[in-house]
């Protein structure tokens, strides 16, 4: 008996779908985009992945319309084009391909390539929804918890959401479960809202994580933990969620469940502030104006609690009339420069 040789095996399934791919086989030329585009088998080769994706979704497969659609959506093997993504996603989502169908619904949704409509949206997710895509399935909810494209339907949403989230969505789970945290359209359970956060969580979703940390802070379905609050909040603030950075600033500030570690917590303020998080700057620029984790900067601090005050943070508000106070004309130039251009680096 002969060993299989994987590598000898590989080349040979690519040397076939090269030559079927050049007498016009679409099936073949699809296959072939495909492993240039995922790079099995052969190096990865966005270009030539376009190429053959390209024969083939000119002969009409649908797989190969949505790639095409993907690569000009993502600009991968071709400049970016939201209009021809579109052109594509409509091709496939016409001959019934699901992820197609989602794919022109999200286009809609954020009106790339198409005019936004969210009647539009909704109608495509439903049918992406419908062939049991879990992850139209929570758009569609969305839609209906929100009235985008329809009138609002907690009970629709809800029972979107539980289709995505039993068939493991981690966007469906955090939704079921805010539902059940909230009694949006179900019976009030603190105890699913945990489960269905744990699900959630466990997949790596920084909201349903970030939930996760402060069910067990306040003690919401659960004994409370400070230290498991800590470990799932700190996994949602690695993921950048702006909330749980703030959260974990706080217990860090304070000593909540951890050490005190007042370095740490200008860290996270610092992280979540940049993001624009006003409760963030505000006790960034606490931080800053006390000399806590970092050294005294009224400079620092005025422009901090600047940034708060401007999105309405009441506390912030009076705080800059106070530091304002005690700083010279020239320390508030300053603070007002540093605000100028941390506004025009991050407007959108």
């Amino acid at each position: 008996m002969h060993a299989r040789n994987p590598v000898r095996d590989s080349y040979q399934v690519y040397v076939w779908f090269r030559q079927a791919a050049e007498r016009g086989d679409p099936y073949a030329q699809f296959n072939l985009g495909l492993m240039y585009k995922k790079g099995e088998r052969i190096a990865r080769n966005d270009e030539r992945a376009f190429a053959w994706l390209s024969r083939s979704a000119l002969q009409g497969i649908a797989y190969a319309q949505n790639h095409l659609g993907t690569m000009y959506y993502n600009g991968h093997g071709v400049a970016k084009n939201d209009g021809e993504a579109a052109h594509w996603f409509r091709c496939a989502a016409n001959q019934g391909d699901a992820s197609a169908q989602q794919n022109l619904g999200k286009m809609y949704k954020n009106g790339r390539g198409v005019a936004q409509s969210d009647r539009l949206a909704l109608a495509w997710f439903f049918r992406a929804a419908e062939q049991g895509v879990a992850s139209a399935q929570s758009l569609l909810g969305e839609a209906y918890a929100h009235g985008l494209g329809a009138p609002k339907n907690a009970a629709l949403a809800l029972a979107w959401f539980r289709k995505a989230a039993l068939q493991g969505d981690a966007t469906g789970q955090r939704h079921l479960a805010l539902a059940y945290q909230s009694g949006t359209g179900v019976m009030q359970s603190h105890s699913q809202a945990l489960a269905w956060f744990r699900h959630g969580a466990a997949q790596g979703d920084p909201l349903a994580q970030r939930q996760l940390g402060i069910a067990y802070a306040e003690g919401q379905g659960v004994a409370r933990d400070s230290l498991r609050a800590y470990a799932w909040l700190a996994r949602a603030a690695e993921r950048n969620d702006p909330d749980a950075q703030c959260a974990l600033g706080g217990m860090l500030a304070h000593g909540q469940g951890v050490k005190q570690d007042d370095a740490l917590a200008v860290y996270w303020y610092g992280k979540a502030a940049e993001q624009g998080h006003a409760s963030a700057q505000y006790k960034l620029g606490r931080m800053y104006h006390r000399g806590c984790g970092v050294a005294k900067d009224a400079v620092q601090s005025y422009m901090w609690m600047s940034l708060a005050a401007s999105a309405g943070h009441e506390a912030a508000l009076c705080n800059q009339s106070v530091i304002a106070c005690k700083m010279t004309p020239a320390e508030i130039e300053a603070a007002n420069r540093l605000l100028l251009n941390w506004r025009l680096a991050h407007r959108s």
